[in-house]
This record gives structure tokens, C-alpha cells and sequence, in this order.
């Protein structure tokens, strides 16, 4: 579980009791077809997530969902949120952030979630993480590509708590 700084997911501070908690997701299983990007014939629809026990301090949250095992240098980023209210505890089902939230480009160079699609013949783990942030806002425009998002969540986190899930294709 690397992210693009080449940091172990592990390693980062975990905010003591903020757990993250989806009607859509179970831990190490297989994420449903609502999920999966439509060119993999899912929905393409964001997983609901709901967070509780948020660390004193906490003054934003972001959102981000990486792909460790992409066959890239610095993984895959299907999504990032950042500048979630405070007050912010969840995130309906295909739904989007409130304002002043805002949805960054992912690795498919769309705004917004994109869900798994892998190649065919191996499984890959998707890593959906919210972060309990220091700071009411990064400093970031919805041009910004999710890795820098990730990168600066990662350094502004007081915590994070992450389930994740799995996906594959068969070999064709």
C-alpha cells in the first residue's frame, strides 16, 4: 500500500477512533458492480461512507481513492475530495460533495470518482480513505491532479481510516 510519496499507508498516523464505516464497501472484499467503471460495465456510482469519532482539531476532511497495484510508479488515483465541512460526516450514494467541497482530476483526467477497472488476469486493491485535517482548506483548484491531494492530506492529517476493497477482470 504505497502512496505516491512512496509512503506505506501503515505508516501514517491513525487518528485514535476515527473509523470509517460504508453501506457499499466490506473490508478485503470484492467491490460491487454499481462501483466499477462503467468501461469495466459498472455504474460508476461513488460507495457511500460515513465517518465517526474525528480527532480533536480536526477543521476540513478529505476524501481520496487509490489503486496501490496499478502498473504504474505511483499508483492510480480514482478520486479525491478535498475541503469537506467539518460538519461533514458522510457522503450519500452517487452524491455530490457540499460546497465548498471540491472534487479534484483523477488519474483518467476527469473530476470527480472513477471507479475500478483494472486489465484483466489480477485483482487490484482500491483504498478508500478519509482524512482528518489540520487546516479548513488545502490550496488546491479542481485542476489539481489527486496525487498532490493525497500528498498534502497526507501531510495535514491528523488521521485517517480506510476500508479496502478489491476488484478484478477475468483473463481474456
Amino acid at each position: 500500500m504505497l502512496l505516491a510519496a512512496g509512503l506505506p499507508l501503515s505508516a501514517l498516523a491513525q487518528a485514535q477512533g476515527l473509523e470509517l464505516h460504508s453501506a457499499d464497501l466490506r473490508e478485503g472484499e470484492t467491490i460491487a458492480a454499481a462501483h466499477v467503471s462503467i468501461a469495466c460495465g459498472g455504474g460508476n456510482q461513488a460507495p457511500a461512507l460515513e465517518w465517526k469519532n474525528v480527532p480533536e482539531g480536526t477543521r476540513s476532511f478529505a476524501i481520496t481513492v487509490f489503486d496501490p497495484d496499478a502498473p504504474t510508479r505511483g499508483g492510480w488515483w480514482h478520486w479525491a475530495v478535498v475541503n469537506l465541512p467539518v460538519a461533514t460526516t458522510s457522503l450519500d450514494r452517487g452524491a455530490a460533495p457540499p460546497k465548498p467541497a471540491l472534487q479534484l482530476r483523477n488519474d483518467f483526467a476527469k473530476t470527480g470518482y472513477t471507479g475500478p477497472c483494472p486489465p484483466p488476469g489480477k485483482p487490484h486493491r482500491y483504498e478508500f480513505t478519509v482524512w482528518a485535517l489540520k487546516s479548513e482548506a488545502l490550496r488546491l483548484d479542481a485542476k489539481a491532479p489527486a496525487a498532490i491531494a493525497g500528498a498534502m492530506a497526507r501531510a495535514d492529517a491528523l488521521g485517517h481510516a480506510t476500508i479496502t476493497v478489491q476488484y478484478g477482470q477475468a483473463k481474456k
